[in-house]
């Protein structure tokens, strides 16, 4: 009897470990052990180390993160100490255990003063306590374990937790107008679709370490994603542009969060679909 390989999911009831969880029957060679943050605190050396001894997993893809951007500005501790300190520890036991890592971050690791799409090389320079978190937990998986590899993305959304899709199909749902920023651009990420190429990565056998972008193609603002979304749902609520000072938030936000995604392309030949089919896609799901 062949033994089935593991793939040990930390943060399991978030967008992305939700997605992989609904697409785990799919790939039956694989025993997927998922596990929550009341399963496992992902921070404490010696609990990760318990799991890693009972499991024996052949891969971990950590999709556990502090990911309350606002918040994290005045929880600094708790957030370092999920999205930096608990990366290590994790990136260090898959390297004791000879067990592959991914690890998820963020655009957020740039300002969002570029023009062109940033690649995973371009000077990285955090505007908020998110994501100068989320660039401690690149540099100690880097650190650790240097055959990490390491996924940023950018506005990410599901069927599944709290997200922008989900709450302005709400509030359309109940308000007759809303105000969205126009003046911070990107592409959105379904969670769905990150899901399946982290997996793509796992079943081809190809493993390169290092850093890698992926979100959907296609460039867009806030405020057109809330348009696509309100055409897809058919709501009458009127859409207005305004700009990021007219929405003060205690975190900065990146005001261009495009990201290059030729390397993640040419490496494991991923390629990333169109995020208005992806929205649609998740719209269907949720109606």
């Amino acid at each position: 009897m062949v033994m089935k390989q593991k793939i040990l999911v930390t943060g399991s009831n978030g967008q992305l470990g939700s997605e992989i969880k609904a697409i785990a029957a799919a790939y039956p060679q694989f025993d997927f052990i998922f596990l929550s943050k009341e399963d496992l605190a992902i921070h404490h050396s010696e609990s990760v180390k318990n799991i890693f001894a009972l499991h024996h997993p052949q891969y971990l893809i950590n999709c556990a993160a502090y990911t309350a951007v606002d918040k994290a500005e005045t929880e600094k501790e708790l957030a370092f100490q999920i999205n930096a300190e608990a990366t290590g520890v994790l990136a260090a036991v898959c390297k004791e255990y000879n067990t592959l890592f991914v690890h998820v971050s963020t655009d957020y690791v740039f300002d969002g003063a570029a023009t062109s799409p940033y690649t995973e090389d371009a000077p990285t320079n955090p505007q908020s306590v998110y994501g100068a978190t989320k660039l401690e937990g690149e540099k100690l998986a880097t650190q650790f374990n240097p055959d990490s590899i390491i996924i940023r993305t950018a506005w990410v959304y599901s069927a599944f937790g709290k997200n922008f899709v989900k709450t302005m199909m709400k509030l359309m749902s109940e308000r007759d107008e809303l105000n969205v920023v126009s003046d911070q651009v990107g592409s959105p990420t379904y969670a769905a679709d990150l899901a399946v190429a982290i997996m793509h990565i796992i079943t081809e056998s190809n493993w390169q370490g290092g850093i890698y972008n992926y979100s959907n193609e296609g460039i867009i603002s806030w405020y057109d994603f809330a348009v696509a979304i309100k055409e897809a749902c058919g709501y009458h609520c009127k859409v207005n542009p305004i700009t990021t000072s007219q929405y003060p938030t205690p975190a900065k936000r990146p005001a261009w969060s495009v990201l290059d995604k030729s390397k993640i392309q040419q490496t494991f030949g991923i390629h990333p679909p169109q995020w208005k089919d992806s929205l649609l896609t998740c719209i269907a799901k949720l109606q």
